[in-house]
């Protein structure tokens, strides 16, 4: 918080808010840390819990600056600002951005920067056990699976936000070159290093009207939805990984096919400019950043669709992006279409390769799995928030959106819009399914069963 609180300096506003959050986290911190543990070993069950309960601590503690500064006055509402914030999800419930402080600006910005990466992750950086490290980066990391650069995670997780750090001071520059206001292009920078979506105008990106802005941003949110450890490769010369990468490959393939077909679609409506909507609006939904350059509730329903399915597709494993993931995606399309060449040919023996390296029948079976609580997780997400009288396209996408930690909302609502029609019940099940959704569901849905209160020997 000392970052938004030298911008509140800067700026000359109200500094309270931000000095009484400060001092919140340290009283109770130091209180927490004051008895240290008998046994100070990690488990697996250990790392779900911790990563479950450090992020709804942040979304809570996080909230404070917007209750302390009346610009978000309800506990609710800012602990769903918060919670939205850290899960780089940019759903909001603030009705007129443009007239929020900028501390207040800049605190929702760089908690997406914070959230993008994994608040633990950084933690990492200073733990010194290795199994410790491994527990807490598995359960917070993205993806079906876990793997590490270097030997030491610690160090892994300081050139990951090394990389993380240098990128998005480019993308910065490069918007301020844009003519983008210097204050402006930094909450835009961590917005879409982190791929949040929020923005310091009511009318998002399409305040700038700028085809370079919008192309910076695009090609920002493309790259920051890769898995970071391919860049990784690239700095040191190792392009042929990067090109070879499997998951890269899908992803890309699901940008470019749908840019077309969109475009395709839009281009009686944006004479000449089908390509560059079509091309932010899907790099914007796939990286599950949200901005938005138009409003494309209005768009046809083919367009409308691949959106929605973009939704749930999401980035890569390993990057800033929520959503299913691709590697998931790609992983349960082949083990499909092996059953079916099963089915025809019960004797063939096959093996399910992915990165050419065959994949654990464990691995499939935890995809399988993870889709399974998914689609129930949305289910009852979405009979929950039926209840407060929001059409069905509404509801559908409110919960789509939140899960896969995108953002924007189509139906009565629109990409421009925000969910303080919600009550105050259906916020709160709004931010649990977006802290279930970054955490990809599991950590979440583990505080809940009573054998993870259990003390195991």
């Amino acid at each position: 918080m000392f970052l938004p609180l030298g911008f509140t300096i800067y700026y000359h506003e109200p500094v309270m808010p931000f000095i009484v959050s400060i001092a919140a986290c340290l009283v109770i911190g130091k209180i927490m840390a004051g008895k240290e543990p008998e046994n100070k070993a990690i488990y697996a069950k250990d790392g779900f819990v911790i990563v479950a309960l450090a992020w709804i601590m942040m979304a809570l503690f996080g909230a404070l600056p917007f209750v302390l500064s009346r610009e978000i006055p309800n506990f609710v509402d800012a602990f769903f600002e918060s919670a939205s914030g850290f899960t780089t999800t940019g759903s909001t419930i603030v009705q007129d951005v443009e007239i929020l402080s900028h501390g207040i600006l800049l605190w929702r910005g760089f908690s997406h920067w914070i959230g993008g990466m994994g608040i633990l992750v950084f933690v990492l950086t200073f733990l010194p056990n290795n199994s410790q490290a491994f527990y807490l980066l598995s359960s917070e990391t993205t993806g079906p699976q876990v793997g590490k650069l270097v030997s030491k995670l610690k160090v892994t997780a300081r050139i990951l936000y090394g990389i993380y750090t240098g990128m998005t001071l480019i993308l910065i520059i490069l918007l301020y070159l844009g003519k983008m206001p210097l204050f402006d292009a930094i909450v835009h920078g961590f917005s879409t290093a982190g791929t949040g979506g929020f923005g310091v105008k009511n009318a998002s990106i399409a305040f700038y009207n700028s085809a370079y802005i919008d192309y910076v941003i695009s090609v920002g949110m493309l790259l920051f939805a890769i898995n970071f450890n391919l860049f990784y490769f690239i700095l040191l010369g190792k392009i042929i990984f990067v090109l070879r990468n499997e998951e890269v490959k899908w992803y890309l393939a699901f940008v470019s096919l749908a840019t077309i077909i969109i475009a395709l679609n839009i281009s009686s409506t944006f004479s000449g400019q089908s390509f560059r909507y079509a091309f932010f609006q899907v790099t914007t939904i796939i990286s599950t950043t949200g901005f938005a350059t138009t409003d494309f509730n209005l768009w046809p329903a083919l367009s409308k669709l691949i959106l929605i399915l973009l939704m749930f597709s999401g980035g890569c494993a390993g990057s800033t992006a929520g959503g299913i993931k691709v590697s998931r995606i790609a992983m349960l399309f082949k083990s499909a279409f092996q059953s079916i060449k099963k089915m025809i040919s019960p004797r063939m023996v096959q093996t399910l390769k992915f990165e050419n390296t065959q994949v654990k029948r464990t691995i499939i079976q935890d995809v399988q799995a993870y889709m399974m609580v998914y689609i129930l997780v949305f289910i009852v997400g979405l009979s929950l928030i039926s209840l407060d009288g929001f059409n069905f396209e509404t509801n559908f996408t409110a919960i789509a959106s939140c899960i896969s930690n995108v953002g924007p909302v189509l139906g009565e609502i629109g990409p421009y819009g925000n969910l303080n029609g919600y009550s105050y019940f259906s916020k709160l099940v709004l931010s649990f399914i977006m802290l279930a959704g970054r955490l990809e569901i599991f950590p979440m849905l583990i505080l809940f069963l009573p054998h993870t209160w259990k003390k195991s020997y």
